[in-house]
């Protein structure tokens, strides 16, 4: 029977928090973090709140040998009044769920998983930085804790949750970047792993983002892996087209991970009542409305930059250069918004941010 009672152990040996100015990304960490235990016989237990440590963990253990693993990432903010606020948590979480669904891992209580993070947050209030641009990291990851190298899902579980202060995704605003098609290598294909948030899917990206990083580009436009012409995702984005009257985005096909910040950008269009279409997006047709003028902006989308403008992109021995390698007047109007909400600056129409207090009574030790 899982037990639902969260403690907390505060550490005794506080950790110097670095300026504003001098955040990296994903290179600091809080004092704390919440872990959670999974058996077969005992279910998701023993969930607390612990100082921030190494893992002990078996050399047999199956993430190790069969990557059995997923892992989320959603962003606390610091509101003008100094509270701490989180960005659409639900659909991180209920996106957790799905990546455990697909890599067989057991389902996590969604509620009781938010009420932890708000907790882990409340607790590590203080790190949450406060120049502009900046926010804390939060990083929940799964791994498979079993000792057994046979191929099968494992038995046991571990849940940890760490928080990163980070600083501005870009230290001189938002600036378009230069991607390459990527003709070669694939990053997932339909009835693959490319829909969940599973670590595997970014280290098949990575030799082909090393290649284009030697070459000048910032990032790679991955194309479908089984006929390798349908338009997917840009780096570990989602992508978007401003194509004459409408905005084109590659719908989901089982391939191309659900972003929290793709189905907010998309929510927003709409609300602005800009026309928006989900469906197939070949590179060819992309290239053939650019050469008719009709391709006006291109941008990515994810957590970490928000939206990232794209100048150009090269397919074979083809330029696009979009908005005059500017960036877009729709891209810079999504941005100031969603980051807007976000920071709790302007209104929030759709209620997506939630503020993080403390919640119930929950059990204290040490």
């Amino acid at each position: 029977m899982e037990n639902r009672t969260l403690r907390v152990f505060k550490t005794t040996t506080y950790r110097e928090k670095p300026n504003s100015d001098e955040l990296a990304f994903g290179r600091t960490f809080t004092d704390h973090m919440f872990v959670m235990d999974y058996s077969e016989l005992e279910g998701w237990h023993d969930a607390k709140i612990v100082p921030y440590e190494p893992l002990k963990v078996d050399p047999a253990a199956m993430v190790f040998h069969y990557g059995q693993s997923v892992f989320e990432g959603l962003k606390a903010y610091l509101s003008p009044k100094g509270e701490p606020l989180l960005f659409r948590p639900r659909k991180n979480i209920a996106r957790l769920n799905h990546s455990n669904e697909r890599l067989c891992i057991p389902p996590i209580d969604e509620g009781f998983l938010l009420h932890a993070l708000k907790q882990l947050i409340h607790v590590e209030k203080d790190w949450i930085p406060s120049s502009e641009g900046t926010s804390l990291y939060v990083r929940p990851v799964i791994i498979s804790t079993e000792p057994f190298l046979g191929v099968a899902p494992s038995k046991q579980y571990k849940l940890v949750v760490i928080l990163s202060p980070v600083g501005a995704y870009y230290k001189e605003g938002i600036n378009p970047i230069k991607i390459a098609v990527e003709n070669e290598y694939v990053r997932a294909v339909r009835g693959g792993t490319g829909e969940a948030k599973t670590g595997g899917n970014y280290a098949a990206s990575l030799k082909a983002q090393e290649i284009a990083a030697k070459d000048g580009y910032s990032q790679v436009l991955w194309l479908d892996g089984i006929e390798k012409k349908y338009i997917e995702e840009v780096g570990s984005m989602n992508v978007f087209f401003k194509i004459g009257d409408e905005v084109v985005t590659p719908q989901l096909n089982g391939s191309i991970l659900n972003g929290v910040t793709r189905s907010s950008v998309i929510e927003m269009l709409v609300h602005w009542g800009v026309k928006v279409n989900e469906r197939k997006l070949t590179i060819e047709e992309l290239y053939y409305e650019y050469q008719n003028g009709n391709v006006q902006e291109a941008f990515g989308s994810g957590t970490a930059a928000v939206i990232s403008p794209i100048g150009q992109l090269d397919w074979n021995e083809h330029q696009m250069v979009f908005n005059g390698g500017k960036t877009g007047t729709l891209a810079k109007k999504l941005y100031d918004t969603l980051t807007g909400i976000q920071y709790g600056q302007i209104d929030d129409p759709f209620n997506w941010v939630e503020k993080v207090l403390p919640e119930e009574k929950i059990d204290k030790v040490g």
